[in-house]
């Protein structure tokens, strides 16, 4: 086992003991699970499948164990706890039980979310981990979580394509923006989700004059103050939204 998946797996397991309730499963996903994993650029990306809610001493408990656990290689720790019931049965916005993101050497830092009543992002999230998680504990991805329409995932890939046109001259995001649009475009496409350097490639295959692909790569992969162009991201954008899949 490579040393980041050793990490995780730890960190699903000291999760799952400070639950507070039943863990149905602990699923690792994103690049940790498909070995798509790139030191000091990606995260660990963590779902726990709970019996129950989450009681405030647990949520407390996980919220501590993200900002005191040491990543390794990782740039940062992605906790998502929701319920079993909303995870077999998801909706366009379900309830989320708690988010903990810690994105080290970013200027958001750790952010906390509770109980929140609806969450449009989290289906994208579940479609992902029953897509290519790998459960450390408990139940296999597939029988906890229940298929999310690939219509909700594209809807709410529009959502975040039109808010970041407004956000192009956003330095500090702009990797993210462009490769992330990648992934939309791909499953939008193709109906199938990807890490963000493979998707990158395909949006180049289909449309090598998206200059900002490549730099925005280059700056992910290599060089984290390499630019990318405000307008060119703009242009991806642009491009993006304009493919009738999408």
């Amino acid at each position: 086992m490579a040393p980041i998946e050793e990490i995780a797996a730890g960190l699903a397991r000291s999760a799952t003991a400070a639950a507070g309730v039943p863990v149905r499963s602990a699923i690792l996903h994103g690049s940790v699970a498909t070995g798509d994993f790139l030191p000091g650029r990606s995260d660990i990306d963590l779902l726990l499948v709970v019996g129950g809610p989450l009681p405030d001493t647990a949520a407390g408990a996980l919220e501590r164990l993200v900002r005191n656990t040491d990543p390794g290689p990782a740039s940062g720790i992605d906790l998502h706890v929701v319920t079993a019931a909303v995870a077999s049965a998801p909706s366009p916005a379900p309830p989320l039980e708690l988010h903990v993101g810690r994105y080290d050497g970013s200027s958001v830092g750790v952010e906390v979310e509770r109980r929140v009543a609806a969450a449009p992002d989290l289906p994208a999230e579940l479609s992902m981990a029953r897509a290519d998680g790998r459960a450390v504990l408990g139940a296999a991805p597939a029988d906890v979580l229940g298929p999310v329409p690939a219509a909700w995932v594209r809807d709410r890939g529009r959502h975040w394509l039109r808010e970041w046109q407004s956000r192009t001259g956003d330095t500090e995001d702009a990797a993210h923006m462009v490769l992330t649009a990648c992934r939309i475009w791909l499953f939008a496409v193709e109906g199938r989700h990807s890490a963000k350097t493979p998707a990158a490639r395909w949006a180049l295959e289909r449309d090598p004059s998206l200059t900002a692909i490549p730099q925005a790569l280059h700056q992910y992969t290599t060089d984290p103050a390499a630019p990318v162009s405000e307008a060119g991201i703009a242009r991806v954008l642009e491009t993006v939204l304009r493919d009738d899949a999408v």
